[in-house]
């Protein structure tokens, strides 16, 4: 690649040269869903923009030396509370636990985002953990935080909690630049008499009896103390990422990267995880670990509105990445997946967008106008290398594929480049043929639509072509050079 990678990192606030601590070894973490229901259009952003980064590393770095974690949250209060909505009666009269309505819930919404991110064009992370699959190192880290000072156990209203010291870090707060005194008991957090400061969060918290939970064993002040509970939130992303970025990975990093245990090079989220999420998970990792750094370079993807208008239930204007793909509620009709992943991709990840119809439409247009093409063995074009090393910027890098298309269009020789410079936006226009049933399904509609000028019916005509290119089949008109009738030719476009 001729220009070094450039990310922004919003713990520096600003653009960095992006230098791995391994380069045999990149490794970056994001925040993945919380399944308690499926992932709307604002969840889909994150998870476009990373596996465009994700892609950028292994083409700089290579396939086998780029480690991608996102994690599942699979505990979770929302969880119990949309598993006793659904499963309540059930539960009440006994044909089912609450667990087994959590499990119900979690691997049925984890098998529909699954479903929709592959139909939006995302690879799949190298290492995808659960995070009930990891309650033991969480145990470990909270005990660990508990040695060094840095958490105490408190009674609450709920029984009792594990609860980081945010007073014992000195530099709490440096991702969000929120000074540990300005968060004070009235202004914008809770007063919970429990917590020897406003801003403690929950590392372990009681689980009553009808609640999922696991019986954890903390040493404090010279006691035992037993707690049946679950995980607060911050703390599963601090134990899985130290766990598939370091701890199973270690004896095969560098030796340079050794001597920085603990430390992996980007984690991302988005900007609404800065303050507590990604906040609480540094002053639990850094703290445990007494490193400096969790991540060198923290990316967060900007605001998703639609329609103008913050999406919310209540304004009627929340809508799933599914519902997008499988129904007629956004804008009247059903859209194709690369529509959606380009419509996001048009806009800077940095900057806030406006998810509307009209972006759709006008992604759509740009996607009919592009060549059906296999990569074969050419390699990306420099000008989207460029455009996506400085700070993945993907409007430059679509403008530059959108030159290339143009290019390809006149000199079919220059398709296979284009097409690799596609697949690194994730956009994979590959030829594919029609079954002969489907072949002539679109005949038989051509002989209609000719049959429907020869009528002078033009509306009905313009219907089928219309309809035909929304399915990524374009008409050619012309005339028999011996007969002079009209003749219509097709051909696949996307």
């Amino acid at each position: 690649m001729a220009a070094s990678l450039k990310l922004y990192n919003t713990l520096t606030r600003d653009k960095v040269d992006f230098e791995p601590i391994d380069p045999n070894n990149v490794r970056m973490y994001v925040c993945g869903p919380t399944v308690y229901d499926f992932a709307h259009i604002g969840n889909a952003r994150p998870v476009i923009v990373f596996d465009v980064l994700y892609r950028l590393l292994r083409h700089v770095y290579g396939e086998s030396h780029v480690t991608y974690v996102r994690n599942i949250t699979d505990v979770d209060d929302k969880i119990n509370a949309r598993a006793l909505r659904d499963f309540g009666a059930q539960i009440t009269n006994g044909s089912m636990t609450l667990n087994d309505a959590i499990r119900a819930v979690t691997g049925k919404t984890e098998s529909q985002f699954h479903a929709d991110v592959a139909a939006l064009g995302c690879l799949k992370p190298t290492v995808e953990p659960r995070a009930t699959d990891n309650i033991p190192q969480m145990i470990a880290i909270i005990q660990q935080l508990l040695d060094q000072g840095h958490a105490y156990v408190a009674s609450g209203s709920g029984g009792r909690e594990v609860l980081f010291s945010t007073a014992s870090m000195a530099d709490y707060g440096q991702l969000s630049k929120r000074r540990l005194e300005d968060q004070q008991a009235g202004a914008r957090i809770a007063v919970e008499a429990h917590k020897m400061n406003p801003a403690d969060f929950v590392l372990w918290k009681q689980s009553a009896d009808t609640e999922p939970g696991w019986t954890a064993e903390y040493r404090f002040e010279g006691e035992t103390v037993s707690i049946h509970g679950r995980p607060g939130w911050h703390i599963e992303c601090s134990a899985m990422s130290d766990r598939y970025l370091w701890e199973e990975i270690k004896d095969r990093l560098s030796p340079k990267a050794k001597a920085r245990p603990h430390q992996f090079d980007i984690h991302g989220g988005g900007l609404d995880l800065i303050f507590p999420h990604h906040e609480n998970e540094i002053a639990q990792s850094c703290c445990a670990y007494d490193t400096d750094i969790m991540a060198n370079v923290w990316m967060h993807n900007g605001f998703v509105q639609v329609e103008g208008r913050k999406m919310s239930k209540s304004e009627g204007n929340f809508v799933t990445i599914n519902e997008l793909l499988e129904t007629e509620k956004f804008g009247g009709r059903k859209w194709p997946g690369e529509v959606l992943r380009l419509a996001m991709l048009m806009t800077h990840y940095r900057e806030p967008i406006d998810f509307s119809v009209k972006r759709l439409e006008e992604a759509e247009r740009l996607l009919a106008k592009w060549p059906l093409a296999d990569a074969g063995d050419a390699t990306p074009d420099a000008s989207i290398l460029n455009a996506l090393a400085d700070d993945l910027n993907t409007v430059a890098a679509v403008q530059a594929l959108h030159t290339l298309a143009q290019a390809a269009n006149s000199d079919p020789s220059k398709a296979c480049v284009f097409a690799a410079s596609a697949a690194l936006l994730g956009i994979e226009p590959k030829k594919t043929a029609l079954s002969d049933d489907l072949s002539s399904a679109v005949q038989a509609l051509v002989d209609m639509r000719l049959e429907m000028l020869k009528a002078k019916n033009f509306a009905e005509a313009d219907k089928i072509r219309d309809d035909l290119l929304t399915k990524g089949i374009q008409l050619k008109d012309g005339k028999d050079k011996e007969t002079g009738e009209r003749v219509t030719t097709w051909e696949v476009k996307r």
